[in-house]
């Protein structure tokens, strides 16, 4: 009776995380999430902690885009540490805004002096590509609190930049968004402003909070927020304070997230309204060989208090509700997903963005995928192998849904070399459903590689 009910218990778990939705992206690690609305669009960019590390060793930063909230788009890693001839090491967390057409992509790394700075890359489109904006670092004067940078852009046209790491600073930025001017003001921190020890101080674990680290600025109906991680019980809360203006002084109004068991010492995250809903945007340790040096972005949805206050927020597995749809008639790049196992990203001069590394029983999954009334004839995807064997099988609504469409892949003349495959619809097809991408493959050696995955379409004709 155990041994069935530990089979039972797997299956159970298995299940359950082919259905999760958060983390958001599960191809690669994405710590930090920065959200930006622009264009009807939802622009999340991060870091990329690197698998196998002890620490904050990250060498890039990524971006993806969302207009539904469930389905992500990877737009690949438009900046690295390459990108700054000052920079060293320590690629950490990253804020990108827009004015007037152009993006903003404001960063801190290790310098070739041996502390932190932050600089500025700038480019004309929100995916990049990017370039250092100046040539060198905006903010660096010997102090290794020059971390997590974020910005905000008041109604007025004035610009400022928070960073900070034990202590909290700020600058006005000038309209080029690229210099600064007067001096770096430090934030008092306060009890009254950013919190303190509760409770009893000879506890064993006193309730925590104050500044640590991770600024985030934005107003909402005339107030301003400051976000940011605190330190709670066994790691760091998100916890806000609130002002009338945007250089305070700032009112401490409590804890967001802490406690949640999310198998990460750091938290670190943004806060955004997109198609009349809020969201909170955070980290956590959750995906497979993840923790605290292996984060991953989530995503929760929630509704303020009448009071413009934050409630505590409990992290999901589920994230936030779908508010788009997915067109299979145009085009889809198949780095767009929910949720994916045993597969990556890679990028390609040429070819851009595509899913590579795919795995025996591995899957894309993608939500909110709208049929209409009428089924489509054909599916076509864009696949490359070096070898054949491979089968892209797309099935309906769960990984063991019915065969809808199957290419079975000859080999393409490289992993690189790209052919489009179409073939016709087993069966009908109408209405919302989410679609299942799953690698098989025949005679496969277990372990090997099937093939790279760049775009699928469904034709009505």
């Amino acid at each position: 009776m155990k041994r069935l009910f530990l089979i039972y218990s797997i299956l159970i778990a298995s299940f359950s995380i082919s259905l999760a939705d958060n983390p958001v992206i599960q191809t690669h690690f994405s710590p930090d999430p920065a959200p930006m609305v622009y264009n009807g669009t939802v622009y999340m960019y991060t870091g990329d902690d690197i698998p196998g590390t002890d620490f904050y060793y990250m060498t890039k930063w990524r971006v993806m885009s969302s207009t539904d909230m469930v389905n992500w788009t990877d737009h690949g890693s438009p900046i690295s540490l390459e990108s700054f001839e000052w920079a060293r090491d320590r690629a950490w967390a990253a804020q990108c805004i827009e004015r007037n057409g152009k993006f903003y992509w404001y960063i801190c790394a290790q310098s070739t002096q041996n502390d932190m700075a932050i600089g500025v890359a700038v480019a004309d489109s929100p995916t990049g590509p990017f370039k250092d904006a100046i040539g060198k670092p905006l903010i660096m004067n010997g102090s290794w609190s020059n971390i997590d940078p974020t910005v905000y852009i008041d109604d007025d046209g004035q610009a400022y930049l928070y960073w900070g790491n034990g202590s909290l600073y700020y600058v006005k930025l000038n309209e080029d968004m690229i210099s600064y001017s007067g001096d770096i003001v430090t934030v008092p921190i306060t009890v009254e402003s950013f919190g303190g020890i509760r409770g009893n101080k000879n506890a064993e674990t006193p309730n925590k909070d104050m500044f640590v680290e991770g600024p985030w600025l934005y107003k909402r109906n005339n107030l301003y927020y400051m976000m940011f991680a605190g330190m709670g019980k066994g790691g760091e809360t998100l916890s806000y304070s609130t002002s009338a203006s945007p250089i305070g002084p700032w009112k401490y109004q409590g804890k967001i997230m802490e406690d949640q068991k999310l198998n990460s010492f750091t938290n670190h995250g943004g806060i955004i309204d997109y198609k009349g809903n809020s969201y909170l945007f955070y980290h956590s340790g959750l995906l497979p060989n993840g923790g605290s040096y292996g984060r991953a972005s989530c995503i929760e949805q929630f509704t303020y208090n009448v009071d413009g206050t934050i409630p505590a927020v409990t992290a999901t597995k589920e994230g936030p509700e779908p508010v788009g749809e997915i067109n299979p008639y145009k085009r889809v790049e198949a780095e767009t997903m929910a949720w994916s196992q045993k597969c990556s990203i890679a990028q390609h001069a040429d070819v851009g963005v595509y899913v590579t590394s795919t795995r025996m029983n591995g899957y894309i999954k993608v939500r909110e995928v709208n049929f209409g009334i009428k089924s489509p004839k054909s599916f076509s995807a864009s696949l490359a192998a070096g070898v054949d064997g491979g089968i892209l099988e797309v099935r309906l609504d769960s990984v063991s849904g019915p065969i809808i469409s199957s290419v079975q892949l000859p080999r393409t003349g490289g992993w690189e070399i790209f052919k489009t495959f179409t073939v016709e619809l087993k069966q009908e097809v109408t209405g919302k459903h989410d679609v299942f991408f799953c690698f098989n493959g025949q005679n496969i050696t277990a372990g090997r590689e099937l093939f790279n995955f760049d775009y699928w379409v469904f034709d009505e004709n």
